[in-house]
C-alpha cells in the first residue's frame, strides 16, 4: 500500500495532438506545483501561440489533490476544461497542468466532437509522458544552540533527512524537508534539541 503522503505526477513536459475536421488540438502538459506557475506557464502558451482560437486548460495540484480549475476558455461550457480535467483525474494524477491549444480549422465539432477532441488530445500528452511517485512534505527551520548541534544532526542522520540552507554560531539554524508521514515522529525527536518552525 502506498504511503498517505505518496501521489503521482509527471516527469517532464510533454506534448499530444489530436486533428478533426481541419480543426487541430494540441494538448500540452506540464508538471507543476503552485498556482503561480500554472498562470505563467499559461500566459507564455498565449503568448506562443497568440494565432490560436482556444487555449484551453485544467490543472490538479497538492498530494490530496484537493486544489482544481477547468477553463473552457471560450468554448462551450464544460466541452473542454472538464474533459481535460477528467483525463487527469483517470491518470492518477496531482501536480498536473494541460493546457489545450485549438486552431479553428472552419467545421464546427458539435460538443460531442469537442469532449472528445479534448479528451484524446490529454491522453495523447498524458500517454507521451512517464508518470513520477512524488512525495509531500513541509519544510521547517530549526533553530538551537551550539551544543544542541550533535543531537540535532543524529535526529537527521537517523531520519534519513539532508538539510537545505545551514548557519551555524552561538546560535544555529538550518533548514530540512520532512515527508508528511514522518512529522510526528520528527516534531518528538526534536522536542529539547531544537525550536522547530514551520516555513
Amino acid at each position: 500500500m502506498e504511503a498517505f503522503d505518496a501521489y503521482r505526477s509527471l516527469a517532464a513536459p510533454s506534448e499530444g495532438l489530436f486533428k478533426d475536421n481541419g480543426s487541430r488540438f494540441i494538448a500540452l502538459a506540464y508538471p507543476v506545483e503552485t498556482e503561480e506557475e500554472v498562470k505563467a506557464i499559461v500566459a507564455s502558451l498565449r503568448k506562443e501561440y497568440h494565432d490560436a482560437r482556444h487555449h484551453c486548460y485544467a490543472y490538479r495540484l497538492g498530494y490530496k489533490g484537493d486544489i482544481f480549475r477547468a477553463s473552457d476558455d471560450g468554448e462551450p461550457a464544460g466541452s473542454a476544461g472538464r474533459p481535460i480535467l477528467g483525463q487527469i483525474d483517470s491518470a492518477g494524477l496531482s501536480d498536473v497542468l494541460v493546457v489545450v491549444v485549438r486552431y479553428f480549422g472552419g467545421i464546427k465539432l458539435g460538443i460531442p466532437g469537442l469532449i472528445r477532441a479534448y479528451k484524446t488530445s490529454t491522453a495523447d500528452a498524458l500517454a507521451q509522458n512517464q508518470v513520477v511517485t512524488k512525495i509531500a512534505g513541509q519544510n521547517f527551520r530549526l533553530h538551537f544552540d551550539y551544543l544542541s548541534m550533535n543531537a540535532v544532526m543524529k535526529v537527521l542522520k537517523d531520519m534519513d533527512l539532508s538539510p537545505r540552507s545551514q548557519a551555524f554560531g552561538e546560535r544555529c539554524t538550518l533548514e530540512v524537508r520532512v515527508r508528511l508521514s514522518f512529522l510526528e515522529d520528527f516534531k518528538k525527536r526534536m522536542d529539547g534539541h531544537a525550536k522547530v518552525e514551520e516555513i
